[in-house]
């Protein structure tokens, strides 16, 4: 619907200013600075902690008791312990997060290059000197299509990977999961629609970056956790306090 009508141009020419040939709000550092450059620390900190989430998932299990057994004290005692043991427990979480904001960056990353759309701001629309063209009319499978680098939404991508959460807390049945996957998509607009108002992509190219980083997440999650595994129902409350409390029992 965006791509083959001008619902983009339109929406887009609310923020130019026709007389200065500028969008504004490109031009205010602190809205800069708050929207694209704080912006990347929720991502960035999150992949950061995956990784090494499952680096160290990877220590406790070669401590063996007979032999480390004042080491294994000492770490219970400055409680690094519990923090090894739960790194070990989800490592295949900390793994698929890794993988999938891995393969989103990928995904989103050839798809810039294959189809090489130019930014608002750098065409003739908007007071640059490039043609517009849509995604389809570049695109090549093989070799790199130029040296535009606008679809899908970079920035938009950076809050949409944030939905691999969703699938591990899908994988846990939690019954906060869904509010975990609409903060996620509303991180990815608020994200996109900001570069939106700069005059550095079209509304579309953030709707399309969530498709992508939406189909990456989930076929990476069906990878690593299976289909079953993530159509079961979240847990009702209930349903939680009666398993820990079986758990409790049990331990």
């Amino acid at each position: 619907m965006f791509d083959m009508t001008k619902i983009d141009i339109a929406f887009s020419d609310l923020f130019f200013d026709p007389v200065t040939q500028t969008f504004p709000l490109e031009h205010v550092h602190l809205f800069e600075k708050i929207t694209h450059k704080w912006a990347r620390i929720i991502p960035n900190w999150t992949g950061e902690i995956a990784i090494i989430g499952a680096l160290v998932s990877f220590l406790w299990p070669r401590l063996k008791a007979e032999k480390h057994t004042k080491f294994i004290a000492f770490l219970e005692k400055i409680r690094v312990a519990p923090v090894l043991r739960f790194a070990t427990k989800h490592r295949r979480d900390f793994l698929y997060v890794v993988f999938a904001f891995s393969i989103c960056t990928g995904v989103i990353h050839y798809l810039k290059s294959h189809t090489s759309v130019y930014c608002p701001i750098e065409t003739t629309q908007y007071g640059g000197k490039i043609e517009h063209k849509e995604w389809y009319e570049n695109f090549d499978l093989l070799k790199e299509a130029g040296d535009g680098r606008c679809w899908p939404g970079g920035h938009a991508s950076g809050g949409f990977t944030m939905l691999a959460l969703y699938f591990v807390a899908r994988r846990y049945r939690w019954r906060y999961s869904k509010a975990l996957m609409y903060g996620s998509l509303g991180l990815g607009f608020v994200y996109g629609t900001t570069r939106v108002l700069q005059g550095w992509h079209y509304m579309s190219h953030t709707f399309w970056s969530g498709i992508f980083v939406w189909l990456a997440c989930l076929l990476t999650a069906l990878a690593f956790y299976g289909r079953a595994r993530l159509e079961q129902p979240v847990l009702k409350k209930h349903e939680g306090t009666q398993l820990g409390a079986q758990a409790e029992s049990v331990n």
